[in-house]
């Protein structure tokens, strides 16, 4: 669903706010870039009036004469001048104090040896003239953890137990690094609900203290790559803008001690992480340095962007920093149109309230990863919006995500299966967008209207002009449904084709919803029901009749065991697969008027395979009997899909619990493959098959499964097993052995005396085992009687 379609039209209003959008963001890019380089000259040229003893104009003429030279922007050679790479905000200086205790901690950090070196060479010289118990540093992890790298003051247990901080973890040193901004908390940790990430009274605490505390972001060319917190031993009144000021310069020196130029070596028992080293670019670390690469080879739809953040932390957009090879622009633009852009520059839409960006920002602070199947997500192209139907996944990397929208299943196989399931299940599938008016039809679609290709698609304005005039009001409901209650829905109506017959087509259609709950198009399938048409006629007709005259209860009754016999299978049928004989019974119960819902089915499947299935749906009506009927042809529709037993009888449950009135029943479902001899099978509330082999008759064991129609979204075991040559097995319904009065077990095992006695064939073998259970609980019964033949009776036949 990735292009409009061609009659989408021009949305001429929602073109125009996406520009308008978009051009806003670049201005306001722009405005901010050149705020920010304006702010960084004018503090680089009052250094130079202090370094020079000159006027500013003179300074100012100066810094631009000597950044022309260095064929460098003024902007990036006032950095220089500052000491601050390009792209950081200037800091307020440092008063005559806080500026000595800094030189004598840079001082002693150049003899540092690792990572507990520079925190205790920091304490010693700044932080405990402050009053300061304790110090720590961490850096981040992809999925959002920090990772303890160098410490002063903390005890070894305190040490071990702050090695790692997992994101769930709530704690000063995790929020600073999420929200990217210091955390000052002068009067110690703030308290917490009881429950919360950390201790009842608050965010965990980092050592015994319940003092002040100061966490601060490691940043690097705006993306936060690690924090640091400070202990104090007791509240403090406040943290004064020069305290902030001189902590958040130490912050970065801290940075710059751990990540020396050209980058640490291999991490060792230094303790500075070597994961840390950001390339050029400043995106990702050393260590995923190969995670673009990967994502390349093994195909993923993906993008990796980091953070853009505000001075306060907050998130502003995203920077694209790779783009995978596969990954799939809704507007189609290559991958080299999307790298060193915003991402909200490319997609603006993502901003509204509760869009992709927000999930994006929150991903980012809580590192919960975020998936959502069949958003739906705008861009434009060529003035006209496009909607993209993508499952959208967000991860957490550093400081920055992961964000996929792979495509569904495609390829030539999956469309094969696709188009075989339309064609064999007569479905139709369509779309329509509210926004262009757009409607698109699949090649079934067109079939089911006897519409030729080149027509335009049926929008559901127009649906009623070629319904049946009696039921245009199901059309109604339909729209009514989607377009004002916005609910799925499921209705029938007959459809006047162009050479004047009808055609009675069910409709089952859902709304499509933005990330924020707005109605931008409706989709759906037709399926094709004439053929089902006359016997759903039938049976409501005398459905009518029951209410008039026990006389037309019995034809009911004829009619509802007519469309039994019809449906199931012979008891002469064979099933011609190479090397298995089957015998099929139905024996009916002694009442004439209790027709029941017993079925089974034996038959080859287009793969080779044997479906073979019996069934009990609960009751004795005529809806007993179309709760079977659809149980059958469906399980039948299903098999071709070449499923095993476990995910048929799982779809066959939901069928079972949507779509039938109210039915429960049980079945056993059984694939048999002849290559191998092997049987899988998965049974829902039913009794397990009987195994015949040689003179011993026994049950197999049972695999898990709730009857159907009881649990939407109940789940079934599967189990395999091998036929030996010779092997016979019974499957049945209760029919054959409940006996009033006797218990389950006493019957069971008066089935396996009797099925223990062989006969020479498994014709002979399933009347054998009826002839000799008698039933008196007025049920019907079915039994399928199978044979693996050995080598010499294959041949034979």
């Amino acid at each position: 669903m990735g292009s409009a379609d061609g009659s989408a039209g021009r949305p001429g209003h929602a073109a125009g706010l996406l520009s308008v959008i978009a051009r806003q963001q670049r201005q306001l890019a722009e405005s901010q870039s050149r705020t920010a380089s304006d702010a960084l000259i004018e503090v680089a040229t009052g250094v130079l009036v202090e370094r020079l003893r000159c006027s500013v104009a003179e300074a100012g003429e100066q810094l631009r004469s000597l950044a022309s030279a260095a064929g460098t922007a003024p902007a990036d050679f006032a950095a220089e001048v500052l000491g601050q790479a390009p792209g950081a905000s200037p800091q307020p200086p440092l008063d005559d104090a806080a500026r000595r205790r800094t030189w004598l901690a840079q001082v002693a950090i150049g003899h540092g040896t690792d990572g507990c070196a520079v925190a205790q060479a920091v304490h010693n010289e700044v932080l405990a003239p402050l009053g300061v118990v304790a110090v720590a540093f961490w850096m981040l992890e992809p999925d959002g953890a920090l990772t303890l790298v160098g410490q002063a003051g903390l005890g070894l247990l305190d040490a071990s137990r702050w090695q790692r901080i997992p994101p769930q973890l709530d704690c000063a040193a995790l929020r600073a690094a999420c929200l990217g901004a210091p955390q000052w908390w002068p009067a110690g940790s703030p308290p917490g609900p009881v429950g919360a990430a950390g201790h009842a009274d608050g965010p965990a605490r980092l050592g015994p203290w319940r003092g002040a505390r100061a966490a601060l972001p490691f940043l690097h060319v705006g993306a936060v790559v690690g924090a640091m917190e400070i202990c104090w031993p007791a509240p403090q009144t406040q943290f004064s803008e020069g305290i902030r000021r001189e902590l958040t310069a130490l912050a970065d020196l801290c940075l710059r001690s751990l990540r020396p130029p050209g980058g640490p070596g291999p991490t060792g028992p230094t303790g500075v992480a070597a994961a840390q080293t950001f390339d050029g670019a400043g995106t990702l670390p050393a260590r995923v340095a190969w995670l673009p690469a990967f994502l390349d080879a093994m195909g993923g739809s993906v993008l990796l962007a980091h953070a853009v953040r505000a001075g306060d932390g907050e998130v502003l957009d995203f920077h694209i920093d790779h783009v995978g090879e596969s990954f799939v622009d809704p507007g189609g633009r290559p991958s080299a149109a999307l790298l060193g852009r915003g991402l909200l520059e490319l997609y603006p839409l993502l901003g509204a309230d509760a869009g992709l960006f927000e999930r994006a920002v929150e991903v980012l602070r809580t590192g919960e990863p975020f998936r959502a199947d069949g958003t739906v997500l705008l861009t434009l192209v060529d003035d006209v919006v496009v909607t993209w139907e993508a499952d959208v996944r967000i991860a957490r990397l550093f400081d920055g995500v992961a964000l996929g929208w792979p495509r569904g299943e495609g390829g030539e196989s999956g469309d094969s299966l696709l188009r075989a399931v339309q064609r064999l299940g007569r479905f139709g599938a369509w779309q329509e967008e509210l926004r262009t008016g757009g409607v698109r039809w699949t090649r079934y679609t067109y079939e089911l209207f006897g519409r030729p290709r080149h027509d335009p698609p049926i929008t559901l304005d127009s649906l009623d002009r070629h319904v049946h005039p009696q039921d245009r009001a199901a059309v109604d409901q339909l729209r009514d449904a989607l377009l004002r209650l916005k609910h799925s829905v499921t209705v029938s109506f007959r459809v006047l084709l162009p050479d004047g017959t009808l055609r009675q087509l069910r409709a089952i259609a859902e709304p499509v919803t933005d990330t924020a709950g707005t109605l931008i198009a409706v989709r759906g399938v037709y399926q094709d029901l004439t053929s089902h048409y006359r016997t759903q006629v039938v049976l409501d007709a005398t459905r009518h009749q029951l209410a008039d005259s026990e006389a037309r209860a019995a034809g009911q009754h004829r009619l509802a065991l007519t469309l039994q016999r019809a449906l199931l299978p012979g008891s002469d049928e064979a099933v011609e697969a190479s090397g298995l004989a089957v015998a099929v019974r139905y024996r009916p119960a002694e009442q004439k008027h209790l027709v029941g819902g017993d079925w089974y089915d034996a038959v080859t499947l287009p793969s080779g395979d044997v479906l073979l299935v019996v069934g009990d749906v609960a009751g004795h009506s005529i809806r007993t009997v179309a709760g079977m009927v659809t149980l059958r042809n469906s399980l039948r529709g299903l098999a071709v899909t070449g499923a095993g037993p476990a995910q048929l009888l799982h779809w066959l449950n939901r069928v079972t619990y949507h779509l039938t009135d109210d039915i429960t029943a049980t079945v056993i479902c059984g694939l048999y493959r002849p290559s191998d001899h092997t049987l899988r099978w998965a049974r829902a509330g039913h009794l397990p098959p009987v195994l015949v082999r040689g003179g011993t008759a026994s049950m197999l064991p049972q695999p898990e499964g709730l009857l159907l129609g009881v649990e939407p979204d109940a789940t079934y075991e599967q189990t395999v097993h091998h036929l030996a040559s010779e092997d016979i097995l019974l499957l049945f319904t209760d029919g054959l052995i409940e006996r009033r009065g006797t218990g389950l077990d006493t019957s069971l095992a008066a089935l396996l005396r009797i099925a223990a006695q062989r006969q020479p064939d498994v014709a002979r073998q399933a009347d054998h085992v009826l002839a000799h259970t008698t039933p008196d609980t007025d049920d019907d019964t079915c039994l399928i009687v199978i044979q693996r033949r050995g080598p010499a009776a294959s041949d034979a036949s």
